[in-house]
């Protein structure tokens, strides 16, 4: 997709320093600062912003799986009058990520419609890759952070004081199990399909499909004795996890040749599909015509541009999870 160059945006450039050797590698983020209550640097002294609400920005879109790990958050964490949502177009074309009516990022920046106006106002000379999601401080117009695990995290604690809101997806007692499941899940699920949707070779695209799926094999089985990947408690891990699965069999297995199954074909991935999506909020943040128009509309993967009209998915079907133990979110102290 396009990007910026010295900070100019430049059509019909493609990133190809995402592609090594044939094989797809993500670019890494680099707005890494942080949120806390009072503005400190976090514990592991990360620069910081102090929470505060009407400050800050979330700036996403509905097709993006990085992007809606925050907006689930923001949802399940009651965010919604504090951190303000602006969400992107799901079509990518030469302009990038484009927001269908101005939006308003703050004073000191004013009225944006194009993603990469945020990139630029935090550094005038960015070159790199334009991505969603996007924590943004309306006060200071500038990034604060783009790395979808920072950002979840984020959310998940430095405004408690502001809410009142309680729920914990990364527990002290539970960390290295949740630290476990993501590192594995980020390696070959979530950006595993992107591996084999842009692999340049066929050595780089099978390896990607056959991480994947002994990966998805391993996931069904751990998830018929256990309600969720890190046990009676619903975590990060599971969010992290539902984002690629909810995607699946809409976009993945189709338009990025992830086909040896489907997550219906998984008795155990598909309940727990549909229970992390029938959670309270979550289905508001999931809309599958964004999804499915994104992915197919990508002419490096799908040249015709054609948007199938299926599959058939009814998230909505009883989960029959409730026979394994579960004791739902953990509750801060």
């Amino acid at each position: 997709m396009p990007q910026l160059v010295n900070g100019q945006w430049v059509k019909g450039h493609i990133a190809e320093s995402e592609i090594r050797n044939g094989a797809f590698h993500r670019e890494p983020t680099r707005f890494r600062d942080w949120i806390t209550p009072d503005g400190q640097p976090d514990a592991e002294g990360r620069p910081a912003l102090p929470a505060a609400a009407g400050r800050y920005q979330l700036f996403v879109s509905y097709l993006c799986p990085w992007a809606s790990r925050t907006l689930i958050f923001r949802k399940l964490k009651g965010l919604e009058t504090v951190v303000g949502l602006s969400v992107a177009e799901p079509v990518i074309g030469e302009d990038g990520w484009v927001y269908a009516e101005e939006q308003d990022a703050g004073p000191a920046v004013g009225p944006i419609r194009f993603h990469h106006q945020l990139y630029t106002a935090s550094q005038p000379d960015y070159t790199g890759k334009v991505s969603v999601p996007v924590l943004w401080d309306r006060q200071e117009g500038r990034i604060v952070n783009n790395e979808s695990a920072d950002i979840i995290r984020i959310l998940n604690g430095a405004f408690d004081g502001l809410t009142g809101n309680r729920l914990d997806f990364y527990p002290e007692p539970l960390r290295t199990g949740i630290d476990r499941w993501n590192d594995l899940i980020y390696e070959t699920v979530n950006n595993g399909v992107y591996r084999c949707g842009f692999a340049k070779s066929q050595e780089s695209y099978d390896q990607a499909f056959d991480a994947l799926f002994d990966t998805l094999d391993r996931l069904d089985g751990h998830l018929a004795r256990s309600r969720y990947l890190a046990g009676e408690f619903l975590t990060e891990a599971d969010w992290r996890l539902f984002v690629t699965l909810v995607r699946f069999d809409a976009a993945y297995h189709g338009a990025f040749k992830c086909n040896l199954r489907r997550i219906a074909d998984y008795p155990n991935l598909s309940g727990y599909l549909r229970e992390l999506y029938q959670w309270p909020g979550v289905r508001d943040t999931v809309r599958l015509d964004h999804i499915k128009a994104g992915y197919y509309t990508n002419p490096a993967i799908n040249p015709t541009l054609i948007v199938p009209k299926g599959p058939l998915i009814d998230l909505d079907q009883p989960h029959q999870r409730g026979g394994l133990a579960g004791k739902g979110v953990w509750m801060r102290d």
